[in-house]
């Protein structure tokens, strides 16, 4: 499987001329993800480091485009990414705000921690699952159909999160002591110096 590096994911997210809003929080989300995977290693899920890396770099790929198109930017960040030749991350992309399935049981998908590291983000900062749900039906929800959509998936996340931390060795309350402030003024540096072809 094909997995591009986070360099190939910086230059790809400045083609794709991301706001910049949304790359600040796409970095979040993966650093929220990483230290996931990193607090599940010795779990031995068989999880995918740099798959989870990019998934969570590129999941909002094409939403800066969807404000005009009203594209599914879900939908079509996976079909993107299989188009440019990383159809595992594309399917990681396609999942981040609804998974397929919900299964269960105590070994965990790539999809899975970067969905949750999603509902984890609100803009670049890390907060509870319940205020990020929160700020979403704010946002999104117009009507009875969309807050019972909103609602089944903040009942499934609920429970991804208490089986995540049911077998990570922090509490979700911790999640956002893991993520450094300072991480992520580096990775924002390393991202525009991708942007302006000055990577190495």
């Amino acid at each position: 499987m094909r997995v591009p590096s986070k360099i190939e994911c910086y230059e790809l997210i400045c083609r794709m001329e991301m706001m910049d809003h949304i790359v600040a929080h796409s970095l979040k989300v993966c650093q929220v993800a990483l230290a996931l995977a990193d607090g599940l290693a010795e779990e031995n899920m068989g999880l995918n480091r740099e798959l989870i890396q990019a998934g969570a770099l590129l999941h909002d790929i094409t939403k800066t485009r969807s404000f005009a198109t009203r594209e599914n930017h879900a939908e079509s960040g996976g079909e993107l990414l299989a188009e440019l030749g990383f159809p595992g991350v594309g399917d990681i992309v396609r999942q981040h705000v609804k998974l397929d399935s919900y299964p269960g049981g105590v070994l965990f998908s790539e999809a899975e921690i970067v969905n949750y590291a999603d509902k984890r983000v609100l803009h670049d900062e890390v907060v509870p699952l319940d205020r990020r749900m929160q700020y979403i039906v704010e946002r999104y929800c117009h009507g009875e159909d969309d807050r019972r959509r909103v609602g089944w998936l903040w009942e499934k996340t609920r429970g991804l999160e208490a089986r995540l931390f049911e077998r990570l060795p922090f509490a979700a309350g911790e999640l956002e002591s893991r993520v450094a402030a300072k991480e992520h003024r580096r990775e924002l540096e390393s991202y525009r110096a991708a942007c302006l072809g000055d990577s190495g």
